[in-house]
């Protein structure tokens, strides 16, 4: 005898126009299940149709309503979904391993009356202006060697930081770059301690204003103990690279291999349990070719489970001239900088633009779907 259970949608599904029809601020969707032969089922108090041993209903959801229910008399089986009720495509634009551009301002801050006096962040006022391009820039507390750390920082800029607070925000990345997957086995007090370090820094130097409640750790990789870390500091959404390749994915953070493999076909699942909301990013741009860029994006958006959120991610390092890797004491040491790193990122920006993609933050509402209140 089958139980009862919902089997579409899955537990913590980012659920779109894609997914049901939307007319206003209800999205009603298609569910199933499974049930006893002949049971009476009721989705949220409405009789579905039963078929055998298999159930089908449509299901309004709406901001205030974001749990489906299905009930055998006493027996009840739920999940939670996250309903985008806003009809919009939508985009952002983060950059990991931050660092080099800080200590350039902190160490030299009478050079730069201004935050945008800086090249870095003049590109990406830039990127704003010509766009409308949010960006957000994920740091570290302390360079490699420790000569230098964001609490060397002038407070000087914190009302520019807290004006332009609208499309450029700071968050937490990591203590520093090395060692390389520095949190694969990191503790709850490890992640919590490398956080406060950094945020409370943020915080002097930037103001509250330039803070949310997402970011992307180093490697993408923490144990559910040290997520839940963040999860207690305001952190409930994180950006994962979920691509499983030879039966393994290291930058999943926590999630085993079924689900990970899940979220590579999605744009966007909760944790329900956790709380915690993963985003997929569909493209790191330094690792694209110039003309990879375009079809990568074609390729994400068209599915309509991949291509209605674009997370779109870059480093640091591939923009400074200077920044060299490989062995110590190379003769000839490789360089990450990429001479056409800021022609990607505007290809990039250029075709989400003349697509119909609106700049968001995740963090405005729902996943950036700020319509209809979410």
């Amino acid at each position: 005898m089958a139980e009862l259970t919902i089997t579409s949608p899955r537990q913590g599904d980012y659920l779109n126009r894609h997914d049901g029809e939307l007319r206003g601020e209800t999205l009603t969707v298609p569910v199933t299940g499974t049930c006893p032969a002949g049971a009476n089922v009721t989705v949220n108090g409405v009789a579905a149709t039963v078929t055998g041993e298999t159930w089908s209903a449509r299901v309004p959801l709406t901001r205030n309503n974001w749990v489906i229910e299905a009930a055998v008399g006493r027996e009840q089986v739920e999940i939670t979904v996250l309903p985008d009720l806003s009809g919009k495509k939508r985009y952002r634009f983060s950059i990991d391993d931050n660092i080099q551009f800080l200590r350039d301002l902190g160490t030299e801050p009478d050079s730069f009356p201004s935050l945008f006096d800086h090249w870095y962040l003049a590109f990406w006022q830039r990127m704003h202006e010509e766009y409308g391009a949010k960006i957000h820039i994920n740091t570290y507390y302390q360079t490699e060697d420790a000569s230098w750390n964001t609490s060397m920082m002038p407070d000087k800029w914190r009302d520019e930081w807290e004006a332009n607070a609208d499309w450029l925000q700071l968050s937490f990345h990591a203590l520093m770059d090395k060692p390389d997957r520095i949190y694969r086995a990191a503790t709850y007090d490890r992640m919590a301690n490398d956080y406060e370090l950094t945020v409370n820094e943020i915080k002097r130097y930037a103001g509250e204003a330039v803070l949310s409640n997402e970011t992307t750790v180093h490697w993408a990789e923490a144990p559910v103990e040290a997520c839940r870390a963040l999860k207690d500091r305001g952190i409930d959404i994180l950006i994962g690279l979920f691509w499983v390749r030879d039966g393994q994915c290291t930058t999943n953070y926590y999630l085993d291999l079924a689900t990970t493999e899940y979220c590579s076909t999605r744009d966007a699942w909760m944790d329900v349990r956790e709380g915690l909301t993963f985003v997929t990013c569909d493209a790191v741009v330094n690792g694209l070719a110039l003309d990879e860029c375009v079809p990568t994006l074609e390729q994400q958006a068209a599915n309509p489970h991949t291509g209605e959120l674009i997370e779109l991610l870059i480093h640091e390092q591939y923009f400074r001239e200077e920044l060299v890797y490989g062995p110590q004491g190379s003769a000839t040491p490789a360089r990450y900088y990429q001479p056409d790193v800021q022609q990607k990122v505007e290809t990039c920006l250029r075709w989400v633009s003349e697509h119909g993609y609106e700049p968001c933050f995740w963090s405005d509402g729902l996943l950036g779907a700020t319509r209809a209140g979410q």
